[in-house]
């Protein structure tokens, strides 16, 4: 089964996503920090990154910028409430992958 890795602090944003991730039967992992989201991530068992921009403690550009400074090239996408296009551009010059 595939693993997938959620970095989401909302805790109802996160039960839904893994529940339907579950449902299509993915293995979710929840991360509610970045430094958590982070440190799991370098494990490499995840075939995807489901990473939110508004961490807690560090955003989701920050997550995403040392996991591709340190040569992690899982896929990520991008979930947030952010809609400007500025915020777009920077995820995915950032490394995002949508």
């Amino acid at each position: 089964m595939s693993q997938i890795l959620l970095i989401e602090d909302e805790d109802r944003i996160s039960s839904f996503v893994a529940k339907g991730l579950r449902s299509a039967g993915y293995v979710p992992t929840v991360a509610t920090t970045g430094r958590d989201g982070y440190d799991l991530a370098q494990t490499g068992d995840f075939e995807l990154i489901v990473l939110d921009l508004g961490l807690p403690d560090q955003d989701g550009f920050t997550v995403l910028r040392r996991l591709r400074e340190n040569r992690n090239n899982s896929p990520v996408i991008i979930l947030t409430a952010r809609s400007s296009v500025d915020d777009t551009v920077a995820g995915l010059e950032g490394g995002a992958d949508d």
